[in-house]
């Protein structure tokens, strides 16, 4: 599932132009606005998710219902990741990039077979899961009764006809950002969400938990059709075939990525999942409501700036490959992974001190208990530990991919997913629940280093473009903005103590608004670069509205 905004990136494309596409200040302007654009594209798309995430914990709490959903859930999105959504930015992008400019007939052409061919794959796969529900349902929840595994079956049933639209979206996507259209794709993720509210808003009490399974179909196939109006100009066609030489390109590209995911979604996701069912009923719930609201600071940031530099690396990677000229593709690299530190550290210091009150007022109401409050909240806190490096590695990431190197990114996968099982399964025993999400932080963390290290030995040194400087004073204004986040939560916790909404949101909104003034004075003051872009980009952005 996609999480994209609107705005078309003015990069120059690296041809057999005679300069390379240097990435001067206004270029730099436009990955910070463009971040931007997405990164309000992806606020709609949260704030939505963390909305179905409360009318969820309200109506269904934390129990078996919900745990039986959430693996209802898991199982399509596993198979979507699998064959078609490690496929899009690895190489449907890049691929689909060469063929934007002079070649829309052959990219139609390229676009209808993959569509085809996905569509084809995901029906048998599908047949499949409709004919075993029960077996597949017991594969991610081996340590759930058999009354669990009956409403997981039947959950299952309604939800994995969805992954036919979710690849078939996943498809389209690749296509618009590959013509630097993000409007439309900014929306599929609002709109997905949207749908699940909606249908438990109006079906919960009669139709239970069905009725998110019902929404999740719903929100699927409009995914599908919100983007359809983007590719006007498209001429799309039923066709299966296997000889178009794209497809290969593509195929070679993925190989390396299909792999990786090959043991992240049947190893690591499997065996987290049934870790997570053998702790008792609500552990999928809790570990899956703490997962949502970690990756919201991570959808926010690293996404955005990610998928706002990608064109301009791919662009830079040919360029560099036709001229051995590294200069502009170190310096998109360093912007963005400067931006990236800017915005990922104090969310992740200020989301890790209100945790607990965040947890409670988002998702504390209805049948959701004080207990899940609290150990949702914990969990929340042991995954932040790993966001910081997680949002920095997807930027490293989509820089091989970006060279259109598919294997390395994968291969660190692998050995961290190794590294990932072996720590949940040694700290298990003492820690329970917890261990998965220190096993996470971890990962993340191996991940990020090892990825920085190899991408360092293609690129060359970024010592010159001021990310271990930009990274200093962020930790600096950071560790401000968080004494004085500590302190505003004690402070209203004592003024104004209680379990209630309104005690709830002062405990949250208060810290939240004075550490932000803090620390955007700060890293202000300290004469951050891309404060300044992202503060212009703002500016801009409130004039054409």
């Amino acid at each position: 599932m996609t999480i994209e905004s609107t705005v078309t990136l003015n990069t120059q494309t690296a041809t057999s132009s005679d300069s390379p596409p240097q990435l001067v200040a206004p270029e730099s302007g436009q990955i910070a606005r463009t971040a931007s654009i997405i990164s309000l594209g992806n606020v709609a798309s949260r704030v939505l998710g963390l909305v179905r995430e409360s009318v969820k914990s309200y109506y269904f709490g934390a129990g078996a219902r919900v745990d039986a959903y959430n693996v209802a859930v898991i199982i399509p999105q596993m198979l979507y990741d699998l064959l078609v959504g490690g496929m899009v930015n690895s190489s449907l992008v890049p691929v689909f990039s060469e063929y934007t400019r002079e070649r829309r007939q052959e990219l139609w052409e390229l676009v209808s077979i993959l569509l085809s061919l996905v569509m084809v794959v995901l029906v048998v796969c599908i047949l499949v899961i409709e004919a075993f529900p029960s077996q597949v349902a017991f594969l991610l929840s081996s340590g759930k009764p058999p009354d669990d595994l009956a409403l997981t079956a039947q959950l299952l049933r309604v939800t994995a006809p969805a992954v036919i639209f979710l690849g078939l979206s996943g498809v389209l996507t690749g296509v618009l950002y590959a013509l630097k259209r993000f409007t439309l794709p900014a929306f599929t993720v609002t709109i997905f969400n949207a749908s699940i509210v909606i249908a438990v808003l109006l079906f919960g009490k009669r139709l239970d938990i069905s009725s998110m399974a019902l929404g999740l179909l719903a929100g699927a196939l409009l995914q599908v059709a919100v983007q359809l109006p983007g590719l006007r100009d498209a001429r799309l066609r039923f066709r299966l075939t296997l000889s178009h030489p794209a497809l290969r390109r593509v195929a070679i590209l993925y190989l390396p990525i299909l792999l990786g995911l090959v043991v992240d979604v049947l190893a690591l996701r499997v065996i987290s999942y049934n870790l997570a069912s053998m702790t008792g009923e609500g552990g999928i719930s809790w570990m899956g409501y703490a997962t949502t609201l970690a990756q919201l600071p991570q959808g926010l940031v690293a996404t955005a700036v990610s998928l706002a530099v990608l064109p301009t690396l791919s662009a830079q990677a040919v360029h560099e490959r036709a001229t051995g000229q590294k200069e502009a593709f170190q310096a998109t690299l360093a912007r963005g992974l400067r931006l990236v530190i800017v915005l990922i550290i104090p969310a992740t210091v200020g989301l890790f001190i209100l945790a607990h009150p965040t947890v409670a007022l988002l998702l504390g109401h209805g049948d959701f208990l004080a207990r899940d409050t609290l150990i949702t909240s914990r969990a929340l806190q042991f995954y932040l530990l790993g966001i910081p490096f997680a949002a920095v590695d997807l930027l490293l990431v989509y820089s091989f991919y970006a060279r259109q190197d598919t294997l390395t990114p994968s291969l660190i996968g692998v050995g961290t997913i190794v590294l990932n099982l072996t720590t949940a399964l040694v700290l298990m025993p003492s820690l329970g629940l917890f261990s998965l999400m220190i096993a996470d932080a971890v990962k993340q963390l191996a991940h990020a280093l090892v990825s920085w290290v190899l991408l360092r030995r293609q690129v060359g040194n970024l010592a010159e473009h001021g990310v271990a400087k930009t990274l200093v004073k962020t930790v600096l204004a950071s560790s401000a903005m968080g004494v004085v986040a500590c302190g505003a939560l004690r402070l209203v916790q004592t003024v104004v103590p209680g379990e209630n909404l309104i005690a709830e949101g002062l405990a949250v909104g208060i810290p939240t608004l004075l550490s932000a003034v803090v620390y955007l004075g700060l890293i202000t003051r300290l004469h951050v670069e891309e404060i300044d872009m992202l503060w212009l980009a703002i500016h801009r952005l409130a004039g054409r509205a």
